[in-house]
């Protein structure tokens, strides 16, 4: 029972760590961008929630739009005026400024909303479910299913619309596309602002489930990557099996070594990962 307790555990947050992924798989596939601001942006967006939460009794779960929709402008706006201008010179370029702002962002929400951990606390509490033995958080479960909600409606989205298909040109090959009449560069500021949004979105819903802080944007860089190679670039479905797998191993690593080591435990498996299967469990051209 114990183990099947530790499975139920990691898939009830993988679709959290697929909703995480989701928008640094999208910005990396189509723009060539490592999106170091990526965790930033979530934590933003869990602030988001709990302030909203604290003055207005917003349900997180019910925000996480409301927090990707902030995000997106966000994030568009700082692609046309800060990244776009350099997104024709070498990779490293674009890696050391999103680096930079980074730096500038955290150090922003440490200035406003100090390095304290925060969490928001529903009242009153969804309490678990219980069945067979097994017991899950409902506030986990709903979590989840918000976050592959999203992650679905940004799949069929870049499916079933011009400007979604136009996402995905741009992203097999940038030239062919800008002869086809796409605006590139319009194109590469949208699916940075999307990939903006999925990172609010996430940060709204962790605020209810773990304590946000500045601190914690690394780990939530570091889990986004990690799910992006697991699944694939380029493939939604990866970035869903990446979270769900991602989620399943660190349960079983905090079960045999401790909670501390869980985290080391997916990196390791990573690495194996690389070296066997560099494209992931399901990477493939294009971004759907």
């Amino acid at each position: 029972m114990l183990w099947l307790q530790v499975l139920v555990n990691g898939l009830a947050i993988g679709g959290l760590y697929a909703c995480i992924a989701a928008g640094f798989s999208l910005v990396w596939g189509v723009l060539n961008v490592i999106n170091i601001l990526h965790g930033s942006m979530i934590v933003l967006g869990g602030y988001l929630a709990f302030f909203a939460h604290q003055q207005w009794g917003i349900n997180p779960f019910l925000f996480a739009p409301v927090a990707g929709l902030v995000l997106f402008v966000f994030g568009y706006a700082l692609q046309r005026l800060a990244i776009n201008p350099v997104m024709s010179r070498p990779f490293l370029i674009t890696l050391l400024l999103t680096f930079g702002l980074n730096l500038f962002l955290d150090n922003a929400m440490i200035a406003l909303f100090s390095a304290d951990f925060r969490k928001v606390i529903l009242d009153p509490p969804l309490g678990v479910f219980e069945l067979g033995g097994i017991i899950l958080p409902v506030d986990r479960v709903y979590a989840t299913l918000t976050g592959l909600v999203i992650v679905g409606a940004l799949w069929i989205w870049l499916r079933s619309t011009q400007l979604g298909r136009a996402i995905i040109a741009v992203r097999m090959d940038r030239d062919a596309a800008a002869l086809l009449g796409i605006n590139v560069s319009g194109t590469y500021a949208i699916a940075f602002g999307l990939g903006a949004f999925m990172a609010g979105s996430a940060g709204a819903l962790l605020s209810a489930i773990f304590p946000i802080s500045p601190l914690a944007s690394a780990g939530y860089l570091g889990k986004a990557f990690a799910i992006c190679v697991l699944g694939g670039l380029g493939s939604i479905p990866g970035v869903v099996l990446g979270g769900f797998a991602l989620g399943v191993i660190e349960s079983y690593g905090a079960l045999f070594l401790g909670p501390e080591h869980a985290v080391t435990v997916a990196f390791m498996l990573l690495i194996v990962l690389l070296m066997v299967r560099p494209s992931g469990l399901l990477g493939r051209r294009g971004f759907a």
